[in-house]
């Protein structure tokens, strides 16, 4: 059997780099959520001091921004636990 390495540099160059998530992925998808809502915050609250928002809404937004960053703060956590076991592993 002859592999040939054209066949391989086709494949690689129809591969996605993996440096670009598609906005398809579950981590593309998450990431863009978590940005929404850190974004959405940060209008608010300058909304807010512009008198321009509700406080209603403000604190809402102050809210959720927290709640998405302590959920980001807790996969990256796992990530870097799980990294480290790995790396614990005898080979």
């Amino acid at each position: 059997m002859d592999i040939s390495t054209t066949l391989a540099q086709k494949a690689y160059g129809a591969a996605k780099p993996a440096t670009q998530p598609s906005p398809e992925s579950l981590i593309g998808s998450a990431s863009q959520q978590f940005m929404d809502v850190v974004s959405k915050g940060e209008e608010v609250a300058m909304a807010s001091i512009s008198g321009g928002a509700d406080p209603h809404q403000l604190v809402e937004a102050l809210t959720q921004s927290e709640l998405a960053i302590q959920t980001a703060v807790s996969v990256r956590d796992k990530v870097v636990e799980a990294y480290q076991e790995i790396l614990r592993m005898p080979v």
